[in-house]
């Protein structure tokens, strides 16, 4: 079954008119969408973009040979009209299925925001999903096996990929295409990296995809650290890195503190800006997380954790530290960093980039810098992506 994308972009498009934000007036060449729509097999067309006929022929493409045309969604952008000759476009009511001439299956979908879903399978059995803007499944109910395409709103809706990942029908082998891309995130290098980092991407309109072909679905990495310093945006850009995957266990190594209103707050900010799937853990025993089988770990952050270390040890006190501390803490630190090394799920940690600053005035100060930064280095030679925040941008150290 193939696939041509005529358009990618919102239903405004990308850039929007009129729009003077950054995403828009950067959004030229391959990053310039059209609104989104689907040729598939050139026989069903599905959603409709600015100019169908022009837009295949840029392709490639013809769709004089369209047998069906269904919509997805109300379309409340730019005034589309359909192509002399073509059958009339419409939507199919939920749960209903159609057989179309080209020996197409079609089912509707039902979804959580206005419009349809559209599950579509080739005569060879090839399956794809595709979600309209915003728009995530109703119900999954039995699902049977993962698609081997999914095309939906992944920047807007991470939790509706979650969801498809929990039920099966998104699996390693899905290859999924994000759709409806709006302004809200800049294009380019940017755009492609949130992307891969959800194990999806985006392609220019106008590409033709061959369904079932997995070469290009992206690799996700076991192993990720998310390094800044603070409010630099580390711990939204690593929560970032795993909404789109379900069951995520947030390891939160801080603790409570009596009494801390500020803390507090911080904590609670986190717990709001988290996905309601996932569970949180307050602990900083991470070695037996670390080992033992299941659902992706986000650790925030590796720094709480070295303070409790330090702590268990005695390490803040300068005798304690040549007496036996500094070679009990290496002990802790390297079972960690081994830990991380022989790990089978994915995890994201993050910590505090230190050193960049002011000295600090006492030795236990400098002592818990100087352990931090090895402790990231130590970490960061077993990851596979290392990222550092600045300024709430996610810069590539290693990986994207």
């Amino acid at each position: 079954m193939e696939l041509t994308l005529l358009g990618t972009g919102a239903p405004d498009g990308l850039p929007r008119p009129d729009c003077p934000c950054a995403a828009c007036a950067t959004a030229t060449g391959d990053e310039a969408r059209a609104a989104t729509a689907l040729l598939v097999d050139g026989a069903l067309l599905l959603d409709l973009t600015p100019g169908p006929a022009f837009a295949a022929a840029r392709a490639g493409r013809s769709i004089a040979g369209v047998r069906q045309v269904l919509l997805s969604h109300p379309h409340n952008g730019p005034a589309l009209e359909l192509p002399a000759g073509l059958p009339a476009a419409v939507r199919v009511p939920d749960g209903r299925e159609l057989s179309v001439i080209s020996g197409h299956r079609v089912r509707a979908l039902a979804v959580d925001a206005p419009g349809t879903g559209y599950e579509v399978t080739s005569a060879d059995g090839e399956r794809l999903l595709y979600l309209p803007p915003g728009a995530a499944l109703a119900g999954l109910g039995t699902m049977a096996g993962p698609y081997d395409m999914v095309l939906l709103d992944v920047l807007d809706r991470p939790d509706a990929l979650a969801r498809l990942r929990e039920a099966g029908a998104a699996g390693p082998t899905t290859d999924v295409i994000a759709v409806h891309l709006d302004h809200d995130v800049p294009p380019g290098r940017e755009l492609h990296r949130r992307l891969a980092a959800a194990g999806a991407r985006a392609v220019p309109d106008g590409t033709t995809l061959v369904v079932g072909d997995y070469r290009e679905v992206p690799d996700l990495p076991r192993r990720t650290l998310v390094l800044g310093g603070a409010r630099s945006g580390k711990s939204v850009e690593a929560e970032r890195r795993l909404e789109s995957f379900p069951e995520v266990l947030y390891v939160a190594t801080g603790g409570t503190r009596e009494g801390d209103r500020d803390w507090a707050a911080r904590v609670a900010l986190h717990r709001e800006r988290r996905p309601g799937s996932w569970r949180t853990a307050e602990t900083c025993d991470l070695v037996p997380l670390l080992t033992e089988e299941g659902p992706p770990l986000l650790v925030d952050c590796l720094a709480l954790w070295l303070t409790h270390a330090m702590d268990s040890v005695g390490a803040w006190d300068d005798a304690t530290w040549a007496d036996g501390g500094r070679d009990a803490l290496a002990a802790r630190t390297a079972d960690l960093v081994a830990a991380v090394r022989a790990t089978r799920r994915t995890v994201v940690l993050v910590s505090n980039e230190v050193g960049s600053g002011v000295v600090p005035a006492t030795s236990s100060g400098r002592r818990f810098r100087d352990e931090l930064g090895r402790l990231n280095a130590a970490i960061g030679d077993e990851c596979e992506h290392i990222l550092l925040v600045v300024a709430g941008q996610a810069l590539p150290l290693r990986g994207a």
